[in-house]
């Protein structure tokens, strides 16, 4: 499993999949918001299975 999301990219998944967490903990969007888990592991894993299945590489390193 090689790594397929930047830096910044992962950032972004992190924080967006937080967001969306913390809004579906405090009831402010339905139970979809607990879809942030999501974006927050294929951020922790550096790794996402659509990017894979596309051909996309956000990472910058070439393998």
């Amino acid at each position: 499993m090689n790594a397929n999301v930047g830096t910044i990219d992962r950032t972004l998944r992190v924080l967006v999949g937080a967001v969306l967490i913390g809004l579906a903990a405090t009831g402010t969007v339905g139970l979809w918001g607990y879809i942030g888990v999501i974006p927050v592991l294929t951020g922790l894993f550096s790794f996402c299975p659509a990017y894979a299945l596309l051909g996309l590489n956000t990472c910058g390193l070439k393998k």
